[in-house]
């Protein structure tokens, strides 16, 4: 199969021929449809987090089940389904208090014993966040997708994968936005737009968009946004306190960078809380004012949305069927596999929300 390989740190993909091995017990075997080129992505391919190499990226996706292992009896081959890095063990301590997101087991790859999922040349390819699906195929563990009704449309459903059940979730799980309180969402990228449209699902009264793009600011009141703020305009900070008479209930930074995840915190009233969404590079440190704890501001970090997604995720594809959640908007354009280093460098330049790579 034709897969995008990770050779070295902050060099272009190459698209090579990649074997897949055969379904072992508890495995499936996909047909990958569509597969998002998100900032995840890029963070492990310029090398903010290290991960081993060779790799084939990829992480957003949605497919059909080709074959199934032993032992195997939620999906069939045929079913569509969407997966997610997040997969779970179903008994380790986070499972079973329902923290599934925040499971680590290693049962979920195959064991040093056992042959390379992926392979080249007979050279072992690492499989990345459980998935790898910026290939034709993937060989997963079957606790890392979830069936899904097949009059949802395979692009779309690639989104609710990671970008959007991260953002989705971090408001209605993580931090559990209620009707009327006020949210700002720091970065309108795909995670933050997602963050916007959840807080407009969960009824919040001001959502309020941040970002340095006039574009995506446009975008966002489609998403949900009742004001937006542009950071070349003055400080974000003040305008948020003079906008809501001294800070909001709820900040969301997605974006991953130090100063804007102290600007979240910042920008809180009394009581509120900041959850950090991006992915902070590793080795950054946040620096917080120590006597705003004693206003009860909080700040807490959010994984995949704190998902559980067998549940979570047919009801976002319900919400899109329904109208409430808008996916479309955040596909700006669809691409083929060797095109991928463009959606890559799409990325870098902030302009757009995803690029989807289609595969035939």
């Amino acid at each position: 199969m034709k897969a995008a390989v990770l050779r070295e740190i902050n060099t272009p993909l190459t698209i090579e021929d990649v074997a897949c091995g055969n379904p072992g017990s508890r495995e499936v075997l996909i047909r990958t449809v569509a597969a998002g080129v998100c900032h995840s992505d890029l963070h492990f391919a310029n090398g903010s987090y290290p991960y081993p190499l060779p790799s084939v990226l990829g992480h957003e996706s949605a497919g059909v089940v080709l074959a199934v292992g032993d032992a195997v009896t939620y999906v069939k081959p045929g079913d569509h389904v969407i997966t997610c890095l997040s997969a779970f063990c179903g008994h380790c301590e986070h499972c079973i208090t329902g923290h599934m997101s925040l499971c680590q087991e290693p049962e979920l790859q195959r064991g040093a014993d056992q042959p390379s999922r992926l392979t080249v040349g007979g050279e072992t390819v690492h499989q990345f966040l459980n998935l790898s699906s910026f290939a034709e195929q993937m060989l997963i563990h079957e606790h890392a997708l979830v069936k899904v009704r097949k009059d949802m449309p395979l692009d779309r459903a690639a989104l609710i994968g990671c970008g959007v059940t991260t953002g989705v979730g971090a408001v209605i799980h993580t931090a559990k936005v209620a009707p009327g309180e006020t949210v700002a969402v720091i970065g309108c990228g795909g995670v933050g737009l997602s963050a916007i449209n959840g807080a407009a699902i969960a009824g919040a009264g001001r959502i309020i968009a941040i970002d340095m793009m006039p574009q995506k600011l446009e975008l966002a009141r489609k998403f949900g946004a009742t004001d937006t703020i542009n950071p070349n305009d003055g400080d974000p900070i003040e305008a948020i306190r003079e906008m809501t008479g001294g800070g909001v209930h709820h900040a969301f930074e997605a974006i991953g960078l130090k100063a804007t995840t102290e600007q979240a915190f910042k920008m809180l009233q009394r009581g509120g809380t900041a959850t950090i969404i991006g992915m902070i590079p590793v080795g950054t440190q946040i620096e917080l004012h120590g006597p705003e704890f004693l206003m009860e501001r909080k700040i807490q970090g959010s994984n995949m949305g704190s998902n559980r997604f067998r549940v979570d995720m047919p009801r976002f594809v319900d919400f899109y069927l329904n109208g409430k959640l808008h996916l479309d908007d955040l596909i700006s354009r669809r691409i083929k596999l060797d095109e991928v280093n463009e959606g890559m460098e799409a990325l870098k330049t902030g302009e757009v929300a995803r690029s989807v790579i289609m595969f035939e």
